[in-house]
Parts: structure tokens; sequence; C-alpha cells
């Protein structure tokens, strides 16, 4: 099993920047892609962007040139994933899940950070 831990969400005003972070853990070396997906009051979960295990990255239109995902392996015991957020709207409010897929399609998720952008 993977556990994922996200941190760094928060309030930030129209136009602002914000780093999310997500720390995998557990049989990682079962990873191959990770991910961020956001959901929003009243709609479905979304896929935000993806990284594989060959740094592979993958946008949502709506994110592309604003957002920039990356991945950390360097740890044996320890993934790492961030997700850079800039000139963010009002629209990128949600709360945002990380997730891990392995080889075997079993997907893991984290327990969502809420972010805010409002002035």
């Amino acid at each position: 099993q993977v556990q994922l831990v996200e941190s760094g969400g928060g309030l930030v005003q129209p136009g602002g920047s914000l780093r999310l972070s997500c720390a995998a853990s557990g049989s990682i070396g079962s990873i191959s892609v990770m991910g961020w997906y956001r959901q929003a009051p009243g709609k479905q979960r979304e896929l935000v962007a993806t990284v594989t295990s060959f740094a592979r990255t993958n946008y949502a239109d709506s994110v592309k040139g604003r957002f920039t995902i990356s991945r950390d392996n360097a740890k044996n015991t320890m993934y790492l994933l961030y997700l850079q957020m800039n000139s963010l709207k009002s629209e990128d409010t949600a709360v945002y899940y990380c997730n891990a897929r392995t080889w075997a399609n079993f997907n893991s998720w984290g327990q969502g950070t809420q972010v805010t952008v409002s002035s």
C-alpha cells in the first residue's frame, strides 16, 4: 500500500502563487504515475496534472502554462510530489488531492488540501 500526505494549501489572492506538496510512503516502488486532482464544490473530481516515473507530464488545459508538476524520487523510502501553482484564479478554488497509481493500476489518494483563491 501507498500512503499519501498533502500539504501547502491555503488562501491566496487572484494572481498569487502556492506550492502543494505530497509525501508518498509505503510501497513506493510500485508507483508508476503520480498526480494531482481537484474537486470544487458541486463538481466532480478532475485531473489537474500527472507525472510518470519517466518524468512525462500531462496537464489539464485549464492549468497549462500556470501550473508545474514535479516529482522527487531521490529518497529510498519516500517520494515527493509538488504542484507549483502560479497566476491563480478564483476558478482554481478546490480541494486538491494527491494520487498515486501503481503498475497494477491500484489507486491511492491523500486526504486533500484546500486551496482558496479570493480577494
